[in-house]
């Protein structure tokens, strides 16, 4: 069992994806980050002996503590912020012990800045990839939507990435929607994403044959642009809809309505 400031990768995978996930603090030594360079799904690498300045910025959240080995560095780290009334736990045999139990892992080199850019009014691509960002890779990233016709400008002057869009790595590749090249790109491997990549690709590609939802998320992709003229916006209440759809992909794919109750089959 877990130590009662300690949390263990099991217990942790269950909250990553979550909107209300805790923020995860990777406070690894950069010779252990060479050893093995990536990152917890959701995870910000952080100094150690500076991680007192997080405070203001955890205040009323949960945070996880993760060094290489979960002991003295985010043992230290975590008891650390609990004297600033910060609720932080350390994850039990922290990077290697997340490695050996399977967990994901985002390869540091495959995350661009914090700065993505877009075409405007978002469908389907536009809202699952954002959603995807922020609940795995960057829990700060920021989008950009604009004119198509300015995308590649905007990206090259303000320093963005940009995605969803013709002749940049973060788009389409043959049958693939960019949701499935960030999965692949990002090492994003599980059940559930693959289950919910595969509705996101048949709604964005119009093959509805490839999954009964599809049509369902086209619908309601379609339904959001019309009701919101500003982009953020749609993005804010289209970040709940996949909050939504991943939980059915995790948890509740295998469920049916039976109703009126006892109908035949």
């Amino acid at each position: 069992m877990p130590g009662p400031n300690s949390i263990t990768s099991a217990q942790l995978v269950r909250l990553i994806g979550l909107p209300d996930a805790p923020a995860i603090i990777d406070v690894r030594t950069t010779d252990d980050v060479a050893l093995d360079p990536a990152l917890i799904p959701g995870s910000q690498r952080h100094d150690h002996g500076d991680i007192l300045s997080l405070v203001p910025a955890l205040q009323g959240r949960r945070a996880i503590v993760l060094c290489q080995r979960g002991a003295k560095l985010s043992e230290g780290a975590a008891a650390l912020l609990r004297t600033r009334g910060i609720a932080a736990e350390n994850l039990e045999g922290g990077a290697l012990g997340w490695r050996e139990a399977g967990g994901m892992m985002v390869p540091i080199a495959a995350i661009p800045g914090p700065l993505w850019v877009t075409r405007h009014r978002p469908k389907i691509d536009r809202i699952a990839c954002p959603w995807l960002i922020r609940r795995f890779v960057d829990p700060g990233a920021q989008f950009l939507f604009v004119t198509p016709s300015e995308v590649a400008a905007v990206a090259d002057r303000f320093g963005a990435t940009a995605f969803d869009i013709d002749g940049t790595f973060w788009s389409h590749r043959g049958e693939a929607c960019t949701f499935d090249i960030m999965l692949a790109e990002f090492g994003l491997q599980n059940e559930a994403l693959q289950r919910l990549a595969l509705v996101v690709r048949a709604a964005d590609t119009d093959r509805h044959e490839l999954s009964p939802q599809a049509a369902g998320l086209l619908a309601i992709s379609v339904g959001l642009s019309r009701q919101y003229r500003d982009d953020l916006e749609q993005l804010a209440v289209g970040l709940t809809l996949y909050d939504a759809l991943y939980r059915w992909a995790r948890d509740g794919f295998d469920e049916g309505h039976d109703w009126p109750a006892g109908r035949p089959a």
